[in-house]
């Protein structure tokens, strides 16, 4: 019973959230503002702020990478003997 009560929960938040969504701006008014009026004057803002949000975007996973790449290589196990019986075992 506590199953289905669960399930009917997350699917009743699923379908609040996808009921009540709203579109939503990634830049704030100044600088989308300050994009524009320089595109439009030909300069190259817009490339400098699309490589600045990716370099942003980017950093997280290679310091996840990183911290992953130590993690590995500190703890992990070498030669280990697993000592196993050989007898069959009964799952039932």
């Amino acid at each position: 019973m506590k199953r289905i009560s669960k399930i009917v929960l997350f699917v009743m938040a699923l379908g609040l959230m996808m009921a009540v969504r709203q579109p939503v701006k990634a830049q704030c008014a100044q600088c989308a503002a300050t994009v524009e009026t320089n595109t439009k004057e030909g300069g190259n803002a817009a490339k400098g702020l699309n490589k600045g949000i990716l370099f942003l975007l980017g950093a997280p996973y290679l310091a996840v990478a990183a911290g992953g790449y130590v993690w590995y290589k500190n703890y992990r196990r070498k030669n280990v003997n697993l000592n196993m019986r050989d007898e069959k075992l009964n799952l039932n």
